[in-house]
């Protein structure tokens, strides 16, 4: 009975009116929530240039993640942080990780040290042949050195063809061997322009 007494004296010393009030946000606060709230929103702008790069991945064959984070880093007048990049292009942290992962290996993109922020910040690099030489080197290049090996299967094939058009397929491996040779000396020639 002693523990009854208790608990409706404590209950009835208890001003339940403190909780029932809304407590309102330091102004501080509030105007940081409107701040990332509205910093979280594209502008027309940076809606169009985003576009304009993801068109131009997508004719490379690359994610459209890719072109929104350069295109975005492009744009944009400060370097962004991973979470700023998710937040405002409403993507994953994995599609961003790794969509700067291959923007980072093309040199098209570069960390940038912000004092007194541990997080890493990126910004876009601007120089058009930095930009190219980085995609020749990361996906020309290697694809022209595989080219060479599967030619050579292609050669053993098409001699070892028994049908009446081993003779045209010869041909036809011996042009695309022409190909490669004439973009195996093309490339230095291009690397060098751009550098």
């Amino acid at each position: 009975m002693e523990a009854y007494y208790f608990v409706h004296f404590f209950l009835n010393k208890l001003d339940f009116g403190v909780f029932l009030t809304s407590v309102p946000m330091p102004t501080a606060a509030t105007e940081r929530a409107n701040e990332t709230a509205a910093s979280a929103e594209l502008s027309a702008l940076e809606v169009e240039v985003i576009g304009l790069f993801v068109n131009a991945v997508r004719l490379l064959g690359m994610p459209k993640s890719v072109g929104e984070i350069y295109g975005l880093l492009y744009i944009s007048s400060q370097p962004l942080p991973l979470d700023a990049l998710v937040e405002r292009l409403h993507i994953s942290k994995g599609s961003a990780s790794q969509g700067l992962k291959v923007l980072r290996a093309f040199g098209a993109v570069k960390q940038v040290y912000i004092g007194g922020d541990r997080r890493d910040h990126y910004a876009a690099e601007t120089e058009l042949k930095k930009l190219a030489a980085g995609f020749i080197r990361e996906e020309i290049k290697p694809r022209l050195e595989s080219g060479a090996a599967r030619l050579e299967r292609l050669r053993v094939l098409s001699a070892a063809e028994a049908s009446g058009d081993s003779e045209h397929y010869q041909g036809r491996v011996a042009k695309l061997a022409q190909w490669h040779a004439r973009s195996q000396e093309l490339l230095p020639l291009l690397t060098t322009v751009l550098d």
